[in-house]
This record gives structure tokens, sequence and C-alpha cells, in this order.
């Protein structure tokens, strides 16, 4: 029997590890000291405990996680999202061991994974790229004022390796561009391990959509059509759809080929993504970036295609030689919609609510509604790591009715202990705008005062926003019984910690 080792936790070892189940694939769990009792470390076959809470100790330390796949003499490991699963120094060590890396090339991920790189590639393609310029670091201060007047304002600055929002700006003249490119240059550092920073044009009423794409190699690529994730704050996804509302078809069908076009030139393996911003107003889409990896809302996809990505990643690494999908014989049928549950308080500019999960009721899961959840009653959120629980997905024939699925499933859950952005969901499922197909990226930002941010559930009061460093990385401070004009505040245990969402 093989045996694959999920090099991740939470919601999606969860997921992968029923894949594994459903192939008959035995499947090994890895843990930290916070995740030691967790909800996938109880749904494998094994697990190993590798470290301490803090990421860089456990779940990003490979050589841990490698040492335990040959402790357990593993046939593969599956990244999932996040972590390492864009690292293609871990996807190296793992082939290098002999061991079916469950993913692209580690030449594919380095050269995706760069913003700079990935644009050219996607230009050499044919596939449209946003107006931008690279290697910003390296121009003088009049040579990137010139291109910046070509572009136009306002502009978006983001860091060329890594993802998730982390560090993005967007400025409207060159006097705020020098303060934003350092702020964005410094917190890539030290997320990302490299500051290289990119500029583009700035699309004020854009739409993000995704067209997931399965490599076959040399033998090319097959797109499984698109999911919208306009429904974002911070540049982070919260509601995710299939097919994209009020877009024309013939649209999203060039998008869907200039993903193929792409993933095809580059001879990708396995799933991915190519992401793209379509500028309503000029009805034309760009090139974001390409994902090499499984997304968060790969759900979506599944529930409209009838496909489990999951088992063809993990069935494609095993036989590379084996082409398991033809464009011809992929079709979609009805609306998918998903919405991210996460532990955090709305009210207080969504800052996380770890904590245990003292009570936790769900109502029966109804025909059409899938629940990929990674928590159980008594389980702990940790500060440590992404504070998402898990997501719902709903599929129905039409829109509406996906959504009023959705609705009243989230409307009978019921949590104690922490805060949920539950009720936050339910205003944007509900908001006339949204139900009209009229959002854009900047909807939630342009409409916050006029959404429910009251959180779902009570929660432990001893935790409160302390610093709020570029929205990005959160202080968890401690707060005393004082009053607010004497507060005593200090980092949690004396740790700064590091919240990053995955996107």
């Amino acid at each position: 029997m093989k045996k694959i080792l999920i090099a991740n936790r939470g919601e999606i070892a969860c997921r992968i590890i029923k894949s594994c189940k459903n192939l008959g694939y035995k499947s090994v769990a890895v843990f930290s000291d916070a995740d030691k009792s967790s909800k996938h470390v109880r749904m494998a076959d094994e697990s190993f405990h590798i470290g301490p809470s803090k990421s860089q100790d456990s779940y990003l330390a490979f050589d841990k996680i490698l040492n335990v796949a040959l402790k357990a003499k593993v046939d593969a490991i599956h990244p999932g999202f996040g972590f390492l699963s864009e690292n293609e120094h871990f996807a190296n060590s793992v082939i290098s061991n002999k061991i079916h890396w469950i993913g692209p090339k580690p030449e594919t991920i380095k050269s995706m994974g760069n913003k700079d790189i990935a644009r050219d590639l996607a230009s050499k393609s044919n596939v449209p790229i946003c107006p931008g310029i690279d290697n910003v670091l390296s121009l003088d201060k009049n040579e990137l004022k010139t291109q910046c007047d070509n572009i136009g304002y306002p502009i978006l600055v983001k860091a060329s390796a890594g993802g998730g929002g982390i560090g993005m700006n967007v400025v409207n003249n060159f006097n705020d561009l020098e303060g934003a490119i350092e702020k964005t240059s410094t917190l890539a550092k030290k997320a990302f391990g490299d500051g290289s920073i990119f500029l583009e044009k700035f699309i004020t009423n854009a739409r993000h959509i995704e067209i997931q794409v399965f490599g076959f190699g040399q033998q090319g690529s097959v797109h499984l059509y698109e999911r919208d994730c306009s429904m974002q704050r911070r540049y982070q996804k919260i509601i995710e759809e299939s097919p994209a509302p009020n877009i024309e078809r013939s649209i999203i069908n060039e998008m869907a080929e200039a993903a193929v076009k792409l993933s095809s030139y580059v001879n990708y393996d396995g799933a991915g993504t190519v992401e793209f911003i379509y500028d309503m107003n000029d009805k034309k889409f760009y090139f974001l970036e390409m994902n090499t990896r499984i997304q968060v809302e790969h759900p979506v996809t599944e529930l409209v295609t009838n496909n489990d990505l999951i088992s063809l990643q993990i069935l494609y690494a095993f036989n590379q030689e084996n082409k398991t999908l033809s464009q011809k014989r992929i079709a979609t049928s009805g609306h998918s919609i998903e919405c991210r549950v996460y532990a955090e308080d709305p009210s207080q500019n969504f800052l996380p609510s770890p904590g245990k999960i003292n009570k936790l009721k769900m109502p029966k899961i109804p025909n059409g509604l899938r629940l990929d959840w990674g928590f159980e009653e008594g389980d702990e959120i940790s500060f440590y790591y992404d504070p998402m629980i898990g997501k719902i997905i709903s599929h129905d024939l039409t829109r509406e009715d996906a959504i009023d699925k959705l609705i009243n499933f989230l409307k009978s859950i019921h949590i104690e202990g922490i805060k949920t952005n539950i009720s936050f969901l339910i205003s944007l499922l509900k908001n006339k705008n949204f139900l009209n197909g009229k959002h854009n990226t900047k909807f939630i930002e342009n409409n916050l005062k006029n959404l429910n941010v009251d959180s779902h559930s009570p929660s432990f009061n001893h935790f409160a926003k302390g610093e709020d460093i570029n929205k990005d990385f959160i202080k968890i401070v401690h707060t005393d019984k004082m009053s607010s004009s004497n507060r005593a505040r200090k980092t949690f245990n004396g740790e700064e910690i590091k919240v990053v969402y995955f996107d």
C-alpha cells in the first residue's frame, strides 16, 4: 500500500487525508506542539511530532519533515498550500531522496514564484500582461518616475516573491512611491527572504478571475474553467464561486485559453492556477500570477466539474506518463460558491480570535453542500497559524439557490469559545450588489460601514488588538482589567506573533 506524508496541517491536511483514504493509500501526518491533538493528527494512519509551535521550527523546517518521511518510508509528499508548497528547495530535496513530489517541477516553482520571471514567461506565451515595472530597486529616481508616468497612477507596489497580499500597497502619486517601496521591500524580506519589488498598474474597477489548470508536462495542459475570487479584504479571498457572474463567456474562454497556453509553454505538471485581473471598465484581462500548488478554493472547481483535484494530483505524481484528463471531457454543471470561516473578530478589524472551541454544533449537511473543516469541538485555534477554521461549499443548479443554501447553513452553525466571521459572511452573501454580480475587488473596503461586522459568537475577552503592522503582521497582546486610558499592554508570552493568511 502506498504511503503519503502530508506536509501541512488543519483543514487542507484533513482534505488530503480523505483523498488518500478514497484511493486506498496510507496517510502520514506531521504536527507541532500546538497541533498534537489536532483533527488531522487523529485522522491520519500515522503521525509524527516535528517540533515547537512556531512554523519555522516545524511546518517550515523541511529537514525535520524529510527525516520523518524517510523514517516512515513514505512514497510521496503532498505539501498542501502555504508553508513549503511553493518552496523549490524542499521539492528538490524530496525528489533527491527518491520520494515522489506531488507538485510541479522545482524549476517551475522557482520561475513561476518570481513575478518578474512569470510575467516574462506569460509575455513569451502571448498571454496579456498588465503594464508594470520589473527590477524596481535597480532603477534610479528619474528612470523610475518616467516609467511610472508612462504606466499612469494609481500603481500597485508588490513583492516579486511570495503572495497572500503581504506588503501590497497602492500609491496615487510619485511622492508616496518611495515610502511604499521601502515598506513593501522590508516586509517581503521578512516574510519571504527576498525584498525584490515589482510595480504594476492598479485597476480601479477589477474582478479577480483564476483559471484552474492541470498540466501533463510535455503532453500539454487542460483547464477546468474559472473561479471568481473578487470578494476580498486586504487582498485575501473570502468568497469564491464558479461560474463568474456578469462576465461574458467569450472573455472567460479567452482567459482559459491563455492559461492553457502559459501552463503548456512551461511544461507544467499537475494542478496549478493562473490568475488574472479583469478590468470591468475596459473589458480587458491581464495575467496576474501563477500559483504552483493546490488552491484554498479548489473545492469550487471540484463541485462544478465533478473532479477530485487532490486525487488527480496524487495519481499523476505516481504515473506521469498517464494523461488522465482530456479537455473535451471536462464540463461544468450548475453553480458552486465557497466561503471561508475564520476565527477572527470582524468588529476589531478582523483580529484573529485564538482559543478553544468550547462548543460546535453543525446542522445536518444538505445535498449539494460540502464541509471542508479542520477542527472539532474541544480543539484549539492557535495564534501561531492561519486562523481559518474551514470552508463551506455550496452547489446547486443556479447561483441564487447555491447562495441561499449557503446562507441557511451558516445561520445554523453554533460556535462558542471563539469569535468568527460568520455573521460578516452572511452580510456579504445577502448584499444586493453581490447578488447582482456588481461587486469588485475593493467592494468590502468601500462598503465596510454598511456590512455586519458583529462577531458571531462570544469569545475569550483577554485578547485585544495591539500594534497592526502594515495590516499583515499583528501583535496579539494581553490586556489587564484596567481602564482604556491606562491599560497595560504587552506581547503575548513576550512574542511578536506573525499572522499570515493563505490565499
